[in-house]
This record gives structure tokens, C-alpha cells and sequence, in this order.
């Protein structure tokens, strides 16, 4: 849950000169916080901030608690200087309410009050965008970021704008308190998939585990048969475990799926990166050839498992996860130039909760490009509106890749992955040159739903960069 912070600014000497006008916008503000806690957020109000006084008063308040980020309601005209010390004590993310009561001021209704006195009162609960333009020019001068939401009470706009600022800074938190786990080591040569783990946790707060094989072999020599019974029967309430699937091979994965779930408690993942390879025969061959349907398991319990040690992609898939549209595990596989499509998938892990129709388990007789052989996913993604996330490594910096398409019908490869058909606005040729210019590793996270714009609110939230292709 993100803790937001909410303060309203107003002018002290109004309050004297109009009867009923202080009581009237602090309702307006309580409305504003009820709502934001109706999307899941600890609120915490510092009232309604009327002079420099009370502005540093607000900001030691919403320091002390610790907010991951601010709504500042414009209530009404409100001079700057109680603006100004809240942001700067604060340092954190600020999205400031231009929100009016109503769509529009009646003015015949209001032209009619016959007392102007009475009308001015009520153009003061109306001018919210008066201050608006005087806070920017502040903020612009003191190098401080902000965003708005403008628009008015009531319109549902204004609340999913104000519903997806939130959900981000949920994101940002929950990668903040993630620990992802790293097992073994990159998939050698893949240059593209190797990463600056520091960069990676000074980017999103993210702490990195180190976990060891050695470690996942202790907990699967202990499995018990109870253990393993429960989990072969988790299998087949999950997945439609096809009859060419031999038994022993289910026996093999389920030991090494409660092996999984106890690396996981043991360490408190939220997240994880794996690969080995090792000497042919050795007992970890024998682990990492067994982990697929594990870490599927894992994966669609909101610990996102990524595998060739894509520790960027496992970012991308916990943030996906995180807002609650899944984080598959994929990669570019074909193009249909015929349908203009684009076809990913993987032959590791997936979002099964994601998933359209059965998710099947299925042996494969090879891993292709890596040793043994065993049990495997096979998948397609929800058909509809569909985002896909890659956590970018630049030269300098970390940077969120995003575009929105759609999964549509059609044949795919019936060759024991994950894999589904995406089309996108500007054509499949178009999106591939585009996407790959900005140098993702070949990793990425497909997620339902369209949801650009809260990756580029979390990228506000976290000063990240956010490209979006289409």
C-alpha cells in the first residue's frame, strides 16, 4: 500500500470575509481523500494550509510519516509562499489538483445571488486555476518536478488520472521493498542480458540476493513424499498436465518446485533470475532442468521468475505483476508479415494468470540451446488489449521501455513454449525497428490491459525515462 501524502493550500484572509467558505473546501478535500483511499492508499492529510506557518507545519507532518508522494489540492487562489516550504522539506513526487467543484460555474444562478459579496465567495470556491500558473512558475524556479491532474469533482478523468498516479507510486514502493533473488549465472554470451546490479537497485530501490544452487539441493534432497504429493496435485489443479507427461518427470519438477518455494521463504523473494548449465550429469543439471513448472507456479503468485538470468526482465515482469496485469516471460520469436503480426513467447516461465484457455504442462525432449531436458509451459496470452514492458540498460542509465498492442487469435507454435500473436498500431516491421533501436536486451513482459500510462507515471514517480513505441 503507498502512503500519500494530501494537502490543500488556501488564502487565511478569506476565511473572515466569507462566511462558510473555509468549511465548504475542506470538504472538498475530505471528499478527495476518501477517494483516494477507495484506491488503496494510507492517506495522510495534513488539512488544509493557509499560511507559511502552516506550510512547514504540513511539510515536518508529512515528513515525519514518511509519504511516498503528494496531492496538493488547490482549493481555491493561494499564495505560493505555503506551497513552497511543503515541497522542499518533502522531496518527494508532487502531483498537483487543479479541481474544481463543478464543470462550470451556473452562471445565471450565480449572477442572480444580488449580492457580490455572496458572488465573489462563490467564484473563491470555483478559482482553483488561479494559483495554478503562480505554483508552476515557483516550482520551475526551484527546480522542483511536479505533474497536474486538471479537471473537476465527480469526473471520472480526474479519478482514474488520480487512480493511476497511485497505483504507480504502489509499484514504486513495492519494487522499493522487493528482494530479488539471483540463482547461478547469465546465459554465457548473451551480452545483451548482463547487467549492473547496482544500477539496477540505485534505479528502483530493489535489494539483490545472491542465492545459491547448493542451497535449492539441501531443500530438494529434504522434500518429503507428502510434500511432493501436494505438489504434483497443485499441478494438476493448475495446469492440464498432458498424459505424454511421465510420471517421473512430474515427480522430478515437483520436488524441485517445493525446493523453490522454500528458497523463497527462506530468503523473503519477491522476484527471481536463474540459469545454470554446470558439467554435464551434475545434480544442479539435474535441479535446472526441473524448474520450469516451479517457477510458472511461482511466477503466477506474484513472484515473477525470469529465466537466463534476465535480472532486467525479472524488474520488468515485477513491476508488470505488481500493477496487476501479469508479467509473461517472453521473446521476439517470428514475424508474420502476412498478418502483420509478431509472434513472442519463451520457453521458461509464465504468467499463468494471464493465461487464454488451459495452461498445459508438456514434456519437451530438448531445451533448445541449453542442456537436458524435462517439462515445459505451453500458453498464449489473454486475447485482447495487451502492454510490453523491458527495463533497459543504456551507457548511462536505466530506462523503461513500454508499447501497447493487442494478442490475437491465430495459429502458433504448438512447440511446448509460451507463445501468442501481437499486433501493433504501427505495423509489426515498424514496431520491431522501432523497439529494437532503443537497445532492450531480447527480454521483455507482456501484461494485460493498456497501461502506458501508468509506467510513465511510475517512470515520473522514480526519475526514470519512459520511451513509449506505440
Amino acid at each position: 500500500m503507498a502512503k500519500i501524502g494530501l494537502f490543500g493550500i488556501g488564502l487565511d484572509t478569506y476565511w473572515e470575509q466569507f462566511d462558510g467558505l473555509f468549511d465548504r473546501l475542506v470538504a472538498y478535500q475530505k471528499q478527495i481523500a476518501e477517494k483516494m483511499q477507495s484506491f488503496g492508499a494510507e492517506v495522510i492529510d495534513a488539512g488544509l494550509v493557509d499560511s507559511p506557518e502552516k506550510a512547514r507545519e504540513a511539510g515536518d507532518h508529512l515528513k515525519k510519516l514518511d509519504v511516498d508522494m503528494v496531492f496538493l489540492y488547490v482549493s481555491t487562489y493561494a499564495l505560493s509562499s505555503t506551497v513552497l516550504p511543503v515541497a522542499q522539506k518533502l522531496k518527494c513526487p508532487i502531483v498537483i489538483l487543479n479541481i474544481q467543484p463543478v464543470a462550470a460555474i451556473d452562471y445565471e444562478s450565480f449572477n442572480n445571488l444580488g449580492d457580490r459579496g455572496k458572488m465573489t465567495g462563490e467564484w473563491l470556491a470555483h478559482c482553483q486555476a488561479c494559483s495554478v500558473p503562480e505554483i508552476a512558475n515557483v516550482f520551475n524556479r526551484a527546480g522542483i518536478a511536479y505533474e497536474f491532474i486538471t479537471g473537476y469533482l465527480g469526473e471520472q478523468e480526474v479519478w482514474d488520472e488520480m487512480q493511476d498516479w497511485i497505483d504507480a507510486s504502489t509499484v514504486a514502493t513495492a519494487m522499493r521493498n522487493n528482494r530479488l533473488g539471483v540463482l547461478g549465472h547469465y546465459y554465457c554470451g548473451m551480452l545483451d542480458v548482463y547487467t549492473d546490479l547496482t544500477k539496477q537497485a540505485a534505479a528502483f530501490g530493489t535489494h539483490i540476493e545472491l542465492v545459491e544452487m547448493c542451497e535449492v539441493k539441501k531443500y530438494r534432497d529434504e522434500a518429503t513424499d507428502a510434500e511432493i504429493d501436494s505438489k504434483i496435485q497443485e499441478f494438476h489443479s493448475t495446469f492440464e498436465v498432458l498424459d505424454t507427461c511421465e510420471q517421473e518427470e512430474i515427480v522430478r519438477a515437483a520436488r524441485t518446485s517445493v525446493a523453490l518455494d522454500k528458497l523463497v521463504d527462506a530468503h523473503k523473494l519477491g522476484s527471481m533470475a536463474y540459469y545454470y548449465e554446470g558439467v554435464a550429469g551434475n545434480d544442479y543439471e539435474n535441479i535446472v532442468t526441473s524448474v520450469i513448472a516451479g517457477n510458472t507456479l511461482l511466477t503466477g503468485k506474484n513472484i515473477p521468475v525470469a529465466g537466463e538470468c534476465e535480472v532486467k526482465n525479472a524488474q520488468a515482469m515485477k513491476i508488470m505483476d505488481s500493477f496487476g496485469v501479469g508479467g509473461s516471460f517472453s521473446e521476439f520469436y517470428t514475424m508474420d508479415f502476412n498478418d502483420d503480426i509478431v509472434m513472442l513467447g519463451h520457453d521458461g516461465p509464465a504468467h499463468f494468470a494471464i493465461a487464454e484457455g488451459n495452461v498445459q504442462l508438456v514434456p519437451l525432449p530438448i531445451y533448445h540451446g541449453k542442456p537436458g531436458k524435462g517439462l515445459s509451459i505451453q500458453m498464449t496470452v489473454k486475447h485482447g488489449p495487451v502492454t510490453i514492458l523491458s527495463v533497459v540498460e543504456d551507457r548511462n542509465k536505466v530506462f523503461l521501455l513500454v508499447a501497447e498492442g493487442e494478442s490475437v487469435e491465430g495459429p502458433i507454435l504448438q512447440i511446448g513454449n509460451t507463445n501468442s500473436r501481437y499486433r501493433f498500431s504501427i505495423g509489426a516491421r515498424e514496431f520491431m525497428n522501432q523497439w529494437s533501436k532503443q537497445g532492450p536486451a531480447h527480454h521483455c513482459a507482456i501484461g494485460v490491459g493498456h497501461i502506458a500510462n501508468k509506467i510513465e507515471k511510475l517512470g515520473h514517480i522514480l526519475d526514470m525515462d519512459v520511451i513509449k513505441i506505440c
